[in-house]
């Protein structure tokens, strides 16, 4: 009978072990998914998820080895039942189960699922096994068609997506930075313009020497100069306006 207790607690030891790293794995593949899913990309997926198989692979062949007592033929009972908070608990089950009352002990020991699930799931079985073998290649045949026709749509988007990608990393560059610094600087001071003068003035606009130049750049005699109507200079060119002697084809 020790020797019985001794195997059993050695195979519990090596199964939470393992139930360990299971856990440990899939926790980091769903930190992966919520966190990564921008940068992750489907072989690395396939590979956490061929991990999972294989750790579950192992714990199913630990249970079925030889030595390893078959534990569906120990029964798992509470000695202690508490409906308050258990820190220990608490610290055990990493904040999952903060108490080990009497509506949770059934779930948590549960062997079989609820009965009302069970009943559910021999009627689709038997619904399952009641089929012939033509309905069943029929229905396996439409799903096909389906997953094929999913699969067509799917592999297009992508292809789409990567020609796009593609155009879009080659696209020619149509702007020049130094080109715009350079057009700025010739706009407000008028660098690298032909006939400018120093400071940036036009030849005509320069001063004779020995003559002021009034603020502004402007030679005082232009600013002595009489202004006109509407504030305008008056202009050299003489005017010689008509008026129009042929009269309106539509005149009375």
């Amino acid at each position: 009978m020790q020797r019985e207790e001794k195997q059993l607690e050695m195979s519990l030891d090596a199964i939470s072990l393992r139930v360990n790293e299971l856990k440990n794995s899939i926790g980091a593949m769903i930190f992966k998914l919520e966190n990564e899913s921008d940068t992750m990309n489907w072989p690395s997926f396939l590979d956490n998820f061929a991990l999972l198989s294989g750790q579950l692979v192992s714990i199913s062949k630990m249970l079925g080895y030889d030595k390893c007592p078959a534990l569906r033929n120990y029964a798992v009972l509470p000695l202690l039942l508490c409906p308050e908070r258990d820190e220990q608990l608490l610290r055990i089950t990493e904040h999952r189960v903060p108490m080990f009352s009497h509506d949770l002990v059934p779930d948590y020991l549960r062997t079989k699922p609820i009965p009302e699930v069970e009943q559910k799931m021999i009627q689709l079985e038997h619904k399952a096994t009641s089929l012939s073998y033509e309905t069943v290649q029929k229905q396996m045949g439409a799903y096909s068609k389906v997953v094929s026709h999913v699969w067509e749509l799917v592999s297009k988007a992508r292809e789409e997506w990567e020609t796009e990608s593609s155009s879009r990393s080659g696209a020619n560059i149509t702007s020049s930075v130094a080109d715009t610094h350079s057009l700025v600087a010739a706009i407000a001071t008028g660098k690298g313009l032909k006939g400018m003068g120093p400071g940036g003035m036009p030849p005509n606009m320069i001063p004779a020497p020995g003559r002021p130049v009034a603020p502004g750049g402007m030679n005082p005699n232009q600013m002595q100069q009489p202004m006109g109507p509407m504030g305008k200079v008056p202009s050299g060119i003489k005017t010689n306006i008509k008026a129009a002697t042929q009269m309106h084809p539509y005149a009375r």
